[in-house]
């Protein structure tokens, strides 16, 4: 990789980050308040519904006891649930509440708000979107293959 694509991939990522703070921070007043930790938590069993607790720490690539302690919060806050998995007890399957999804109304609210402005051509947002779903999904891919990282 030549010096030039080096500095753009660090912008890209600076980017990424600087726009996370922005909607984490407009997100305050519009949902139930919650850790970075939480909501790679939240973010994940609101996608996978059903996952295992094994399946959603390493797709988060959070170490076990962070993620008990993120999960464990989660419930405690009326946000997800956990059953048993009807063919092994053993193992605990996850699902969003009533409580998330109308949480996770609400943030789409804030947000949606706060980018309507900011990207307000659907064909530019689509863009947006697909390669962002590209970035993450490749680095599922290497997390997935590789070791986990906290």
């Amino acid at each position: 990789m030549d010096e030039k694509q080096k500095a753009r991939l660090f912008e890209l990522a600076d980017l990424i980050l600087a726009i996370g703070r922005h909607l984490h921070a407009a997100k305050a007043d519009a949902a139930e308040p919650w850790t970075p930790l939480e909501a790679a938590v939240m973010r994940f069993i609101d996608h996978q519904p059903g996952a295992t607790a094994t399946e959603a720490a390493e797709a988060t690539k959070l170490i076990s006891s962070n993620f008990s302690r993120a999960l464990r919060k989660l419930a405690e806050k009326g946000l997800v649930r956990r059953e048993a998995d009807p063919h092994d007890a053993r193992r605990v399957r996850l699902y969003p509440t009533q409580k998330a999804g109308e949480n996770l109304g609400s943030l789409q609210d804030a947000w949606s708000r706060l980018l309507d402005e900011t990207v307000p051509d659907p064909a530019e947002t689509d863009a947006v979107i697909t390669t962002l779903r590209r970035i993450e999904s490749h680095l599922l891919d290497r997390t997935r293959s590789g070791a986990r990282r906290d």
